[in-house]
C-alpha cells in the first residue's frame, strides 16, 4: 500500500482510516471498502461510535441545504457500529495494515457495496459555482451518536470524519467490432447521389486515445462536398429524479477537404475528446472528482441486464457524428445546399491498470487451487 488516507473529526476524539479510494467494479462484484476507524473515548460519554457508507445523489448546490432545502436525496445507505464493539469483520491485509498504522484503539470495519449501484460522476460546475459538484458520489463516514439514525437526534460536525471514495469500472478486457454506418443521400437537380461511409476499428476506446475515423465518399452527384466535420456528442440522462436528458458537444473539428462532382475520397481521420477542451462547459458529466484531484470526461455507463435506471441516477453515453456540407450549384445557388450526416457509437473508458490485471490472475489461480484442494 502506497499510501494511508485519513481524515481526523474536530473533536479529536475519531480519525477514519482508508488504504485506497478507488473502488472497482468488476461487473459480477465491486471490491470492498475496508477500513478502521481510532478511538480516544474520553468525552464520549453514552455515545456510540457508528460508521456509514452512503451512495448519494446531490442535484443543488449544498449551500442551499442551509435554507432548508434538501438537494439531495440518498440511493443506497448502509451503518455499522463499532463502538461498543458490534461489528467485528474477518481481519484480511488491509485491515492489518491499517491497524498496524492506526495503533492502540482502533477498530476495523467492512461495507459491501452492490454491483447495482452507479458509478461515480460529478456534473463540471460553473466558474461561479460553489459548494459540492451535483452528481452521484460515495462518501465513507463515522461519527458518534445515541442511535445509529434518530432524525431527532443532532449529529454536530465536531463529532464526524468522513471521506469521499469512488466507484469506478475499467474497461472489459475484450472489446468489439467496430461500429459501421452509411448514408446515401439525394439532392434537388441532381440526378445522381452522395454516398458517405465511415467505420471505426473497435467499439471502445480509452480516455485520451487517438480514435481514427475511417471515410469513404463517392460523390456521384453534380455538386462538390465543401468541407466536412466531425462532432463528438456526450448525451447526460439523468433519470433518478426526472427525464432531464441533455446533449453536449465535447469535440469540434473542421476538415478543408472537398470531394468535387463525379469523383471519390478515401480516409482516416483521427480524433482525440479531451476534458481540456471543454475546462467551462458546465454541466459536463466528468467521472467522479476527489477532492484537488484531476478527472476526466465520464465513462460510458455500461448497463447490466435486469437492473433498473432508475437506481443508476445518471446515465452517460457518446456519439460521433460526421457531417459532409455540400455546396449547392447552378441558378438557385445555396438553395439548394445541404448536409449529408451519419452517426457511430463511441464507448469511452479507463484500461484496467496492470496491477489489477495480475492481481485477478492470481486470484483466479489461488481459486483454482482452493477448488482442486477440496476435491
Amino acid at each position: 500500500m502506497s499510501k494511508v488516507f485519513k481524515k481526523t473529526s474536530k473533536n479529536g476524539g475519531l480519525t477514519l482510516y482508508l488504504g485506497k479510494r478507488d473502488y472497482v467494479d468488476h461487473v459480477d462484484q465491486v471490491e470492498t471498502v475496508d477500513g478502521v476507524v481510532k478511538l480516544d473515548t474520553k468525552d464520549f460519554g453514552d455515545r456510540k461510535v457508528f460508521v456509514q457508507l452512503a451512495c448519494a445523489f446531490r442535484y443543488g448546490s449544498e449551500d442551499l441545504d442551509v435554507m432548508g432545502l434538501c438537494f439531495r436525496k440518498d440511493i443506497w445507505i448502509k451503518h455499522v457500529q463499532i463502538y461498543p464493539e458490534n461489528h467485528k469483520p474477518t481481519l484480511n491485509v488491509m485491515h492489518e495494515t491499517l491497524l498496524k498504522k492506526a495503533g492502540d484503539n482502533s477498530y476495523a470495519f467492512s461495507f459491501e457495496i452492490p454491483n447495482n449501484l452507479p458509478c461515480s460522476v460529478s456534473l463540471q460546475p460553473g466558474p461561479d459555482d460553489k459548494g459540492k459538484a451535483c452528481g452521484v458520489d460515495f462518501e465513507v463516514k463515522t461519527f458518534l451518536a445515541k442511535d445509529k439514525c434518530n432524525p431527532d437526534e443532532t449529529i454536530e460536525k465536531k463529532d464526524t470524519a468522513r471521506l469521499i471514495i469512488r466507484k469506478i469500472q475499467y474497461a472489459p478486457s475484450q472489446v468489439g467490432a467496430g461500429p459501421k454506418a452509411d448514408v446515401c443521400k439525394s439532392f434537388m437537380m441532381s440526378d445522381k447521389p452522395v454516398h458517405l461511409e465511415a467505420t471505426m476499428d473497435k467499439d471502445l476506446y480509452f480516455h485520451g486515445e487517438t480514435i481514427p475515423i475511417k471515410i469513404k465518399i463517392n460523390n456521384e452527384s453534380n455538386k462538390t462536398v465543401k468541407k466536412f466535420k466531425i462532432t463528438v456528442d456526450q448525451t447526460t440522462d439523468i433519470v433518478l429524479y426526472s427525464a432531464d436528458k441533455y446533449t453536449k458537444s465535447v469535440f469540434n473539428q473542421e476538415f478543408g477537404e472537398t470531394v468535387e462532382p463525379s469523383s471519390t475520397y478515401e480516409n482516416t481521420l483521427s480524433i482525440t475528446p479531451l476534458l481540456a477542451e471543454n475546462k467551462e462547459k458546465r454541466g459536463l458529466a466528468l467521472d467522479g472528482r476527489l477532492k484537488d484531484e484531476d478527472t476526466n470526461l465520464a465513462s460510458t455507463t455500461m448497463l447490466r441486464p435486469g437492473v433498473e435506471k432508475d437506481v443508476l441516477g445518471i446515465l452517460v453515453s457518446y456519439k460521433i457524428k460526421i457531417n459532409l456540407m455540400v455546396a449547392g450549384g447552378g441558378l438557385l445557388g445555396g438553395l439548394t445546399s445541404s448536409d449529408v450526416t451519419v452517426e457511430l457509437p463511441l464507448k469511452l473508458m479507463h484500461p484496467k491498470p496492470t496491477e489489477d490485471v495480475t492481481l485477478e490472475v492470481e486470484r483466479k489461480s489461488t481459486e483454482r487451487r482452493e477448488d482442486n484442494k477440496g476435491k
